[in-house]
């Protein structure tokens, strides 16, 4: 039978060995204390594995509160578990309840992050994955060879549907490849969904019709289901190419089932991310939870971006944008999203850190803002892409293209 594993960052004042199989036994067949029915046979069968123990430092004071005292010191190890497929089937929400679920409330513990998950081949079977991911993404825009260049509508809410619209224009006649509702922009009394949908399309439409460059607008679908799924409808009636959920808030299964219906890339936004992983020793890292969204099949995924406006650091990007590009199964091919107060002058330290342009590259503010106006933020950053892609460091790429100095002087020192 097949297995599932997964790597988890622990900490504990137990002998790691002890701490890794309560862990094992707590997410498979094992309780506190053993029951009856829980035979030789059946633990065979159905019982996790503890697979590898590496052990790491050792700390003095724990990571997380816990009832548990210790006069100890905690021992922080990297653990390799796995289940037997047969003990979850092809259920995504039971797959995250046994690689996550209870785990995190184990007094043994007092520190527990997922790392890593690595799920059987036979999962390609039964999961189709992305839709479009990078390549259909890239036939959905007519971009090759270099990223697609995105914004956020701004300001993130209380513009109207016509005021939306206008704004859209302006971009589209600027060359942008990508446009999207802000997270916090759904369907509220002063900018209705479906009057927005209208309005922007009309633009969007129109100018495919005359130029061929349509532009990719990833409007916010995230509701309860039956909403979602009407306006999903909407959308593949209006001529739309792509729908936004905020992963976190709709929920693996109201997710899946949009990704399912396969007729618009679906941009995935994962706002309230650092809930999830700020803390070193919680929760989930982004290699593990991009690949359950991947199984769920988003094709677009946001990775943060380089000297963000966040917490992140430029290293954890890094390890994003490579957890993405790496091969899933045959297919399950995601879109890196780059974004989060990037301008055009992080292109040049982002192209060197990765040395790719399979990226939707975004920026808001860094658009929005431009000393002359959107439309010139939009071809300042396909400007800095040239640049960095050429090999370029910030510096040299503004005293190579002049054009480019009046975002660094904008910008450049809210950079890091």
């Amino acid at each position: 039978m097949e297995r599932i594993f997964a790597t988890y960052l622990i900490e504990t004042p137990l002998a790691v060995e002890k701490a890794a199989a309560i862990l094992a036994g707590e997410q498979s067949s094992g309780t506190f204390i053993e029951v009856p029915g829980e035979t030789e046979e059946l633990k065979q069968r159905f019982a996790a594995r503890v697979e590898k123990i590496t052990p790491l430092e050792t700390v003095n004071e724990p990571s997380l509160p816990s009832q548990r005292k210790s006069a100890g010191k905690f021992q922080r190890a990297e653990v390799v578990v796995s289940w037997s497929v047969e003990n979850m089937g092809c259920n995504l929400p039971t797959l995250v309840s046994t690689v996550q679920g209870n785990l995190y409330e184990l007094s043994q513990f007092s520190g527990l992050k997922l790392m890593d998950l690595e799920v059987p081949a036979s999962y390609a079977e039964y999961f189709s994955g992305p839709k479009f991911g990078i390549a259909g993404c890239r036939k959905l825009t007519g971009v090759s060879g270099r990223p697609l260049i995105g914004t956020i509508i701004k300001p993130s809410i209380g513009m109207t549907p016509k005021q939306t619209a206008a704004l859209v224009k302006v971009l589209v006649e600027a060359g942008i490849d990508f446009i999207k509702d802000d997270e916090l922009m759904a369907n509220p009394p002063h900018s209705p969904f479906n009057d927005r949908v209208d309005a922007v399309l009309r633009v969007i439409n129109d100018h495919a019709e005359d130029t061929g460059k349509k532009v990719m607008y990833a409007f916010n679908i995230s509701d309860e289901l039956d909403a979602m799924l009407e306006h999903y409808d909407k959308l593949v009636d209006s001529g739309a190419s792509c729908a936004m959920v905020s992963l976190n808030s709709v929920g693996l299964t109201g997710v899946k089932k949009i990704c399912d219906l396969g007729k618009l890339a679906i941009h995935g936004h994962r706002n309230g991310w650092g809930a999830l992983n700020r803390h070193p020793l919680l929760g989930i890292e982004f290699p593990a939870y991009q690949k359950i969204w991947r199984l769920a099949g988003v094709d677009q995924i946001h990775v943060n971006g380089i000297a963000n406006k966040f917490w992140e650091s430029d290293d954890s990007v890094v390890r994003s944008i490579e957890a993405c590009l790496k091969p899933m199964f045959s297919g399950f091919s995601i879109l890196p999203v780059v974004s989060s107060g990037q301008w055009g002058g992080q292109a040049c330290e982002t192209y060197r850190r990765t040395k790719t342009v399979d990226l939707l590259y975004m920026a808001g503010g860094g658009i929005m803002a431009h000393p002359d106006g959107p439309a010139a933020g939009v071809r300042s950053l396909q400007k800095w892409w040239e640049a960095a892609v050429e090999g370029l460091t910030l510096e040299q790429a503004a005293e190579k293209y002049p054009e480019l100095r009046k975002s660094v002087e904008k910008f450049g020192k809210k950079t890091g």
